[in-house]
Order: structure tokens, then sequence, then C-alpha cells
């Protein structure tokens, strides 16, 4: 059961304690993130690029070019494959222009791009978060050696330089099926950070008399966690998994750019600006179109996940 606020300040003598204050309620966080333009500028451009990613085939096959086509007429060879036209290529044909070398459509590959990162994110979110949640629950409900058999295993993994460890592992495991792998070690280095601080609330929400009342009255530590530590975890877990996601984006576009990630021709953002490098000086544009996709994504999720940060934080010491 989550804690009431008559409850709250019952046991504290008028002022609820802090840190396990109730989150504000569904619809007074939408209220206040609607109510600010910043959120509703982040929360707009999410929704179009998850509706990008999930559209993807029907809203390539409106432009007419799919990601994986050839239009050798858009090149010129004689330019070692530039694109034919200003900006790119940009035409009522190519609405992005085309990729220089290849000819192949920049918006179908922006848009399977989208897809590509927001499923990698997602998925090493969910993981991360199931991960985290389990075993900070497990440490902080139980103490003693499960405590420190979890607490050392956290230790262990946020001592590694992640990024390096990421980059040795997936470049000496195969290449297919390369988005589970990514979503898998992306992970296994994540879960400790989320974990930490679900363990430490957990820690002060069983000395609560709320929880020593279920003892008392026989229910299991299942029971227990699930139904009167886990709600009131609830606030913290949203706002740390919504600031997540912006790293996860941008670790696989990292990943992708050092040619560890997304294998070509799959296509990928980060794997696209790692291409353009080459490219910049005479097509600018193909750069900065998954370029400023990527960065937009990346900003619009911190930013969503600092101003419910903020909410969450006003609500609690209400």
């Amino acid at each position: 059961m989550t804690i009431s606020m008559t409850t709250l300040e019952a046991e504290t003598g008028g002022a609820p304690s802090v840190g396990v204050a109730p989150p504000a309620p569904r619809q007074g966080v939408w209220h206040h993130l609607l109510r600010n333009r910043g959120a509703v500028l982040a929360l707009s451009y999410i929704a179009l690029v998850a509706l990008l990613a999930v559209a993807a085939p029907l809203v390539v096959k409106l432009s007419g070019w799919g990601p994986y086509e050839f239009d050798q007429s858009a090149i010129d060879p004689n330019l070692g494959g530039l694109p034919i036209g200003p900006l790119g290529g940009i035409s009522a044909e190519h609405w992005f222009g085309v990729e220089p070398g290849t000819g192949r459509d920049l918006f179908a590959r922006i848009v399977y791009g989208a897809r590509t990162s927001m499923l990698i994110a997602i998925a090493a979110t969910t993981l991360t978060t199931l991960l985290g949640v389990l075993f900070g629950l497990l440490a902080g409900y139980h103490g003693g050696k499960v405590d420190q058999v979890v607490s050392r295993v956290m230790d262990f993994l946020m001592a590694f330089p992640a990024l390096i460890f990421m980059i040795a592992i997936l470049s000496a495991l195969p290449a297919s099926n390369r988005a589970p792998l990514l979503v898998l070690v992306i992970s296994v280095f994540g879960w400790p950070y989320l974990a930490r601080v679900v363990r430490g609330q957990t820690m002060t929400l069983t000395q609560r008399e709320f929880v020593e009342a279920a003892r008392a009255s026989g229910a299991s530590g299942w029971r227990i966690v699930l139904l009167e530590i886990l709600p009131n975890l609830r606030s913290t877990i949203i706002v740390m998994t919504t600031l997540a996601v912006p790293g996860y984006i941008g670790t696989e576009a990292g990943l992708s750019f050092l040619g560890v990630g997304v294998v070509p021709p799959t296509p990928s953002w980060g794997q696209m600006i790692a291409q353009s490098m080459s490219w910049y000086a005479v097509d600018p544009v193909y750069f900065l179109l998954p370029g400023t996709f990527l960065f937009l994504l990346v900003l619009s999720f911190t930013v969503l996940g600092d101003r419910l940060k903020d909410v969450v934080d006003a609500g609690e010491r209400r």
C-alpha cells in the first residue's frame, strides 16, 4: 500500500518525512508537464520520432524510396558519387537528398534509423530497469549477505570503463543479430546505477512503521516488497528511467559510429554520422541531418526527464 498523506502526518507529527512522500497523482504529473513549454516541445518531438519508428514502412512507402534502394541517377560518378543538385540532392523525389556514393534515399534511412535507435534504447532501458529494481529491492530489503553480494557486483561493474569494455566485447562477438547483443551489453553495465538508488530507498522504507505493521500481520517478504515498498519507489524509478533513455540512445549511436554497433546495411544514425565524415566538406547535409535528429532526440528525453524530476520533487516537498 502506498503511504497516504494522512498516515504520514499522523506518524511524523504533521510533516511527511523526506524521501517517502507519495508520488504525485498521474493526472497531476501530466498537468504540470503540459503547462511547461519545454516539456511539451520535448514530448512532441519524442512522439514524432516514435511515430516515424512505428510507421516506418508506411512512411517510406509514401516517400517512394526504401532504405536499401540505390538511385544511381541521383549521384554524379564523375565527382566520386557526389549527389546531383543542391543541398545533397534534396528534391521532390528525395526529400532529404541521397547518400553520397550510393544514392540511397536519406529520408528513408533516417526514418529506419529512428526505428533502430528507439528499439535498442527502449529495450535496453526496459531490461536495465527490471534488473536494477530487482537487485536493488533484494539488496535493500534482505540486507546482510545478500546486500553484500549485490553491492560488490554493483561496485565491480561501476568500476569498469564501460564504453571501452563494450567496444572490446562487441568486437569479439559475431556481427549477426547485433541489436540484441547491444541491448544485453548496455543493460549489463547500466543496471547498477538504478539498483544503487533503489537499494538505498528500500533500506529506508523497510524501517517505516507501515512495513513493520505488514510483517506483524504475517505478510510474506515478497508481498511486503511488491505492495508496500515498490509503490513508494514508483516516482524514483520513472524519473531515473526517463533520464536513462538519452544515455542509451547516445551509447548505441556512439558504438555504431565506432563500427561495433549496428552492422550495415541496417540504418543507424550513429553509423550514418560515421560514414558522413569523409563527405562533410563537400556534402554537409549528409552529416547535419542525422546528427540533428540524434541531438534533438537526446535533448528531448533529457529535458523531459529533468522536468519530470522537478514535478516529482515538488510533489514530495508538498
